[in-house]
């Protein structure tokens, strides 16, 4: 989990002037990761979940990305979308 925490603080401080990445939850094999933000328009949405995916194998872990399980946006491009991982084997 600190490495986890580590990938996450990688990730806000590349990203967060467009998005903030925080850890909801771990259980078993899964982690749900939230992003909130204003996302970058000429960016791909998933780019930005798929950005963890490598961040973390910098820090020799591997997750996958499986599914967007909530999405908010409002009217200002402002977002929070909320994406389920799946842990990699042997980590």
């Amino acid at each position: 989990m600190e490495v986890l925490k580590k990938v996450l603080e990688e990730f806000n401080r590349l990203h967060g002037s467009e998005a903030q990445a925080r850890i909801v939850e771990r259980k078993d094999d899964e982690i749900i990761i939230e992003f909130e933000g204003s996302f970058c328009a000429t960016c791909g949405l998933h780019d930005y979940f798929d950005d963890i995916k490598w961040e973390a194998m910098e820090f020799g872990l591997n997750i996958e990305p499986v599914e967007i399980i909530a999405a908010e946006e409002d009217e200002f491009e402002h977002g929070r979308y909320v994406v389920r991982y799946r842990l990699g084997k042997g980590d």
